[in-house]
């Protein structure tokens, strides 16, 4: 004899409808999470947008600021402005000018009979140059 529908338990009549429920949710939350990630992309996209035309943007402010910088230091600038502010600056003399020698070996071989030994003042104070007398 066929059983009657309404002798079957409860959870035998809720097994098909709960899958159906949870394949539903699953396929749901996968279609969420989608269109969720291809938002984040779209938002990274113009972030992505957004910073370059600002690098570009600081690019070109930084090669101008550049160029302006160049300009202010050029000797014909810098003299403009001294005449401008009236300071009294003149060119250095060539008597007022110390120039040091850069020697490769700061310290010389003590074998070597050539070069004098350096003192510790020679070392740590450069000289100044001075014309030759003609007696010397």
């Amino acid at each position: 004899m066929a059983r009657n529908r309404k002798n079957q338990s409860a959870a035998v009549r809720f097994g098909p409808a709960l899958k159906a429920l949870l394949i539903c949710l699953f396929i749901g939350g996968f279609g969420v999470g989608y269109v969720w990630q291809q938002n984040q992309l779209l938002e990274l996209g113009r972030q992505k947008a957004g910073k370059e035309k600002r690098l570009s943007t600081l690019r070109v402010q930084n090669n101008q600021l550049a160029r302006n910088l160049s300009e202010l230091q050029a000797p014909k600038s810098l003299e403009n402005r001294v005449k401008e502010l009236n300071l009294g600056l003149s060119l250095a003399q060539p008597t007022q000018v110390v120039r040091l020698v850069d020697r490769a070996d700061a310290s010389p071989e003590p074998s070597s009979k050539s070069a004098p030994a350096l003192t510790q003042t020679d070392r740590q104070y450069a000289r100044r140059r001075t014309a030759a007398a003609p007696g010397q």
